[in-house]
């Protein structure tokens, strides 16, 4: 009988995404909803050929160096920030992503934390959990309309463009700033603008941000950007934590520079800024902008697919290192 190579799954995936890849492998996995513990990631890898990696495993020279016979890793998750490419790269090992698959789960949450933020949805659920709901008044409680206002939206790649697409149903005016912009078609079809972020911040009543992790998005709204917005403003943030200096949105949110903000990514994640969970005005979330069954499976079976796909001597489908695969097909 062919021996089958042995690989890693660092998370409790579905039965049957298992049981898929261990028609071809070996299969050792992390059977608990909970990130792998990174002693256990580290013992675990010295004989592993492929591993299926989560958003919250860090993938770096140290992994490399325990994992001498790595071929391929593939992260469940569209960012890959959590994984040192370059030195992947540098080692031959192929990198795969899960792009596309969780577009529209994210533009749905993106828009949940915007009601929730503009209509005191948390802060209402807690005075009616508490006793404390005892009367209605006519200016009590009150939140900020979202129909008719302007979105300001910063990244216009596929989930900026389905953020868009909802606010055409709140009769909202779009704005977006973008490093290029999109085709005069396209800004037809999703009834948006181009503007420069300064002047986007300055006019919008929502900015949401869905830009990937990178050197120049990092701290990308600061200080500074907080400051450009109106103090009715909201920020929503469902791309990555890093992408805002979280102490500046505290004191912001503290200062009453902006009215509220609604965010599922953290800066140093799990970790929250101290402080910013004593904030009324700020809906927090833990991490779930793809956190709904059929698109976390639909993720699975995604890297399920590459990572076996790539163990095969097959070119992944969402491969985000192409030049070790041409690499390879030069010497093969």
């Amino acid at each position: 009988m062919k021996t089958k190579k042995p690989i890693l799954v660092a998370g409790n995936l579905p039965g049957e995404v298992l049981d898929y890849l261990r028609e071809d492998f070996e299969v050792v996995y992390h059977a608990q909803d909970r990130p792998l513990p990174r002693e256990r990631l580290l013992r675990s890898l010295p004989d592993k050929t492929g591993l299926l990696s989560m958003i919250t495993d860090r993938i770096d020279e140290e992994v490399f160096d325990r994992a001498p016979h790595l071929v391929m890793v593939a992260n469940m998750a569209v960012g890959y920030n959590n994984i040192d490419v370059a030195a992947a790269t540098r080692r031959g090992i192929l990198v795969s992503n899960t792009p596309g698959v969780l577009t529209e789960t994210t533009a749905d949450l993106a828009f949940a934390l915007l009601l929730a933020a503009a209509r005191r949805v948390i802060e209402g659920d807690r005075m009616v959990r508490s006793g404390r709901f005892k009367f209605w008044a006519p200016f009590h409680f009150l939140g900020r309309e979202v129909a008719g206002k302007t979105l300001g939206i910063i990244g216009m790649g596929r989930i900026g463009r389905a953020v868009a697409r909802r606010a055409r149903g709140f009769g909202m005016t779009v704005v977006y700033y973008s490093r290029s912009p999109l085709k005069k078609s396209l800004e037809k079809r999703l009834h948006a603008t181009f503007l420069p972020l300064e002047a986007l911040l300055r006019e919008a009543d929502y900015v949401s941000l869905h830009v990937p992790l990178s050197a120049e998005t990092t701290h990308l709204i600061g200080s500074a950007e907080l400051a450009l917005m109106k103090p009715t403003a909201f920020l929503i943030n469902t791309s990555r934590g890093p992408v805002v200096d979280e102490e500046a949105l505290l004191a912001a949110l503290r200062q009453g520079v902006i009215a509220g903000a609604g965010i599922d990514v953290y800066e140093h994640e799990p970790a929250v800024t101290a402080g910013l969970e004593k904030i009324a005005s700020a809906v927090l979330l833990p991490h779930v902008g793809s956190a709904t069954l059929e698109t976390r499976t639909r993720m699975a079976w995604m890297a399920a697919e590459n990572l076996r796909t790539g163990l095969r001597g097959e070119r992944p489908p969402h491969l985000v290192n192409p030049q070790v695969w041409r690499k390879k097909k030069r010497n093969s």
